[in-house]
């Protein structure tokens, strides 16, 4: 099935930047959900009775230009918002990737800061995100000075584990040389990041399954920004991996991810349906339920 809806280039990026910047602002909701009603009417509307004739749980997009710094969750067809109906994943390309469920018992590496470093302030709520995975999910857990480069790298090679989270400041951008996560007293760039991602490969027959960057930022006004370090950790080998799309408050990221790994224990859900089911924790509760908050975590790669 193909659809198309005519929309000129400049009306498209002038509504897209308009959505950008009013996603990331507390006091804009009518706004929001009118220029992303917009977005919805183009995108999804003329393939909506063919979408819920075939039932299908799970929208996989193909972005590029200022789509890419959009959350395609946050949609809305004038009641609801996108991800209310649908768990949603994004690809890189038209190229899809074998999309296969988690293969091993669910255990993380987990690095993050809480103090401040390498110019970046502290992140409060990073200690308590981190021990509430490790009390949930078997851990191995490298918190504020212990989380340097080699440490990280150390872990990644010698442990067989499927899930690497990273909480921690980092910026995206097209450019490589803005592009990186903060370590302590350190930047991993983003060569060096795609190195630390594809050592998996060189050491262990395994691939990351699941990469969750959590407090990362994305570079604004870069419409290639959007899947910056995440597209690379793809490229490197990574499956799947959980990103956002702009600075996250970081008590809002806290509850989401443990609620994100609540549901993923569920062996019967997907990646994709178990970052639905924690955006709509969020989306429910009065305190984070504008699009701020939830919207703009993505899930790029493999979905199951």
């Amino acid at each position: 099935m193909h659809y198309a809806t005519a929309v000129s280039k400049d009306e498209v990026q002038t509504t897209l930047k308009q959505l950008q910047e009013s996603l990331t602002k507390p006091h804009t909701l009518r706004k929001i959900q009118s220029l992303s009603q917009k977005v919805y009417n183009w995108l999804i509307k003329p393939a909506e009775a063919a979408l819920a004739e075939s039932q299908t749980p799970t929208l996989v997009f193909v972005l590029d230009g200022w789509l890419r710094n959009i959350p395609m969750a946050a949609l809305y067809n004038g009641k609801q918002y996108l991800i209310e109906k649908y768990s949603i994943a994004l690809t890189p390309g038209l190229q899809l990737i074998e999309p296969k469920p988690l293969q091993k018992e669910l255990k993380v590496i987990a690095a993050g800061l809480s103090e401040p470093s390498s110019g970046f302030s502290a992140l409060p709520n990073v200690k308590r995100e981190l021990e509430q995975i490790r009390a949930g999910i078997p851990s191995n857990i490298l918190l504020n000075q212990e989380f340097t480069r080699s440490a990280l790298q150390n872990r990644i090679n010698s442990l067989s584990f499927p899930v690497v989270h990273l909480a921690t400041h980092g910026q995206f951008s097209s450019k490589a040389e803005e592009t990186f996560i903060v370590a302590w007293k350190d930047r991993i760039y983003v060569k060096q990041f795609n190195q630390l991602v594809r050592t998996i490969e060189q050491n262990r027959p395994e691939a990351i399954e699941l990469l969750v960057l959590s407090a990362c930022q994305t570079a604004a006004g870069d419409e290639r920004a959007g899947l910056g370090i995440a597209g690379v950790a793809f490229q490197a080998g990574a499956r799947s991996i959980i990103a956002s799309l702009w600075n996250l408050d970081d008590e809002s990221t806290s509850v989401l991810i443990n609620e994100f790994y609540q549901e993923l224990a569920n062996k019967k859900l997907t990646k994709a349906e178990a970052l639905r089911r924690a955006q709509l924790a969020l989306l429910q509760n009065p305190k984070y339920k504008r699009p701020m908050f939830w919207a703009p975590y993505v899930l790029l790669g493999n979905w199951l």
